[in-house]
C-alpha cells in the first residue's frame, strides 16, 4: 500500500506539476507577472519568494498551480506588480501560447519518459512468429505450421511482425511468395535439448548437434476477410489466417537514436489516444470504459510493483491523456481558452463577456458530468470485480 501510495504521488503529482510547468515557463518568458507557483495544493509547508513569485511546497502533492497577476480583466494586481504585466490585457497571441503551453509540456514529458524507456530498456519489436493458425486459412492450407517464423515475403526481409502485416496488406489478393524457417522437429515434438561441451545444441534423443532450422518457400494468397479492431469495429482486409506468439525483442538504441525511439513511441501514443476520443464520441467505444482517477490509482499501483520500466510507460500514455483532455475545446479547459484566443486573433475582438460566462458553467457541468461518469464506472468495476452481485450457489 505505501509503495501505491508513493508511486500515485508521483506519477499524477508530476504530470500535473509538468503541466502547470509549461504554463508558469511561457508566461515567464513573456514577462508575465506570476505570484505563486506551487508544488502541490492546500496548506503551504515550505514557501520562498525570488523575485515578485511566491515558490511554494504545499501538503497535498498531487499536482501544483500557477496563479497568474490579472487572470481576469477585473481582477487585482497583487502588491508589486504592473499593468504590463497582466495575463488578461496581454494580446491574443501570447494568451493562447501560455494556455498551450500546459498539454505541450505533457506531451514532451512523454517524449522524455519514452526516450528514457528507448535507452535504457530498450524498444519493444513484435516478432513475425506463427503462433497459431485459422482452421482451412490460407496460412494453413499452404502448410505454415505454428512455431514458424515468417523470414522473407516477395524477397523482402521481414524483421517484425508489422513488416509482415503491410506486406499482406499491399498484395491485394495476389499470391505471396514466403519464406519460412522451421525450428527442428526434434525440438518441436517435445525433445529436450542440451548444450555440448562447445555450447552448440544437441539432440537431446541422439546426443548428436541439432541441425539447423528448416528454410522452406510457400505460396500463400491472402483472402478478404473481416476482423476486430481494438476499438471493437468491423474492417475489412487482407488476411492469412495467422496469429502471433506474443515474442518479443528489444533493440538497444544510442543516446540519439533512443530519442527518435522515443518520439516514435510518443506519437504512437498521441494518435492512440486522440483516436480513442474520437471513437468515445462517435459511441464507437461504450461510456463504461471511460476510466477516472480510481482506475487510473490501480493501473499505476499495479505497475509501480511490477517494474519501473512498465510504470514509466504507463506515466507517458497517461501524460498524453491529460495533454489531449486539456486541448478538447471545453470553455473550462486549456482547450476552450485557446478557441477563445483563436476567436479574438481571427475577429479582432474577444467573445462576448456573457457568452463566455455562459460557456463556462456549461462546460464546468460538462466537466463535472464526466468526472462522475468515471469515478460511477470506477465503482462499478470494483464491485464486479468483488462478486458482491454474483449468486450464490
Amino acid at each position: 500500500m505505501l509503495i501505491t501510495i508513493i508511486a500515485v504521488s508521483l506519477v499524477l503529482g508530476g504530470l500535473i506539476f509538468f503541466h502547470e510547468l509549461g504554463h508558469f515557463a511561457v508566461a515567464r518568458s513573456l514577462g508575465m507577472g506570476v505570484s505563486t507557483f506551487s508544488l502541490g495544493f492546500g496548506p503551504k509547508i515550505l514557501k520562498r519568494t525570488w523575485g515578485k513569485t511566491e515558490y511554494a511546497l504545499s501538503l497535498v502533492p498531487l499536482g501544483g498551480y500557477v496563479a497568474l497577476v490579472g487572470e481576469q480583466e477585473d481582477s487585482e494586481l497583487p502588491e508589486g506588480f504592473t499593468r504590463e504585466e497582466s495575463f488578461s490585457l496581454r494580446p491574443a497571441w501570447q494568451r493562447l501560447l501560455v494556455v498551450a503551453a500546459g498539454p505541450v509540456a505533457n506531451m514532451l514529458l512523454a517524449w522524455l519518459l519514452c526516450w528514457i524507456l528507448a535507452f535504457g530498456w530498450g524498444t519493444p519489436l513484435l516478432l513475425p512468429q506463427v503462433g497459431g493458425l485459422v482452421e482451412n486459412g490460407p496460412a494453413a492450407k499452404a502448410g505454415v505450421q505454428a512455431g514458424d517464423t515468417i523470414v522473407r515475403i516477395d524477397g523482402q526481409p521481414i524483421v517484425a511482425w508489422d513488416d509482415m502485416t503491410r506486406a499482406i496488406a499491399r498484395s491485394n489478393g495476389q499470391p505471396l511468395s514466403v519464406v519460412l524457417e522451421r525450428p527442428h522437429k526434434a525440438a518441436a515434438n517435445g525433445a529436450e535439448g542440451a548444450a555440448g561441451e562447445d555450447g552448440t545444441p544437441t539432440d537431446a534423443a541422439s546426443g548428436q548437434d541439432s541441425p539447423p532450422p528448416s528454410i522452406m518457400t510457400v505460396e500463400i494468397r491472402p483472402e478478404m476477410s473481416v476482423r476486430k479492431t481494438i476499438f471493437g469495429e468491423d474492417e475489412k482486409a487482407w488476411l492469412v489466417g495467422i496469429r502471433n506468439t506474443g515474442a518479443v525483442r528489444l533493440v538497444q538504441h544510442g543516446f540519439w537514436g533512443s530519442a527518435a525511439a522515443g518520439a516514435s513511441q510518443a506519437s504512437d501514443m498521441l494518435a492512440l489516444t486522440w483516436k480513442s476520443f474520437v471513437k468515445l464520441v462517435e459511441r464507437v467505444v461504450p461510456l463504461d470504459q471511460v476510466g477516472g482517477p480510481i482506475m487510473i490509482m490501480q493501473m499505476v499501483g499495479k505497475q509501480a510493483h511490477e517494474g519501473i520500466a512498465g510504470l514509466l510507460a504507463l506515466a507517458a500514455l497517461i501524460s498524453i491523456n491529460l495533454g489531449v483532455l486539456n486541448l478538447l475545446p471545453i470553455p473550462v479547459l486549456d482547450g476552450g481558452q485557446i478557441v477563445f484566443c483563436l476567436w479574438e486573433m481571427i475577429f479582432r475582438r474577444p467573445v462576448n463577456a456573457r457568452v463566455q460566462e455562459y460557456a463556462m458553467r456549461a462546460g464546468l457541468a460538462l466537466l463535472v458530468a464526466l468526472m462522475l461518469l468515471a469515478t460511477y464506472n470506477d465503482l462499478w468495476r470494483i464491485v464486479k470485480s468483488a462478486g458482491w452481485f454474483g449468486s450464490g450457489s
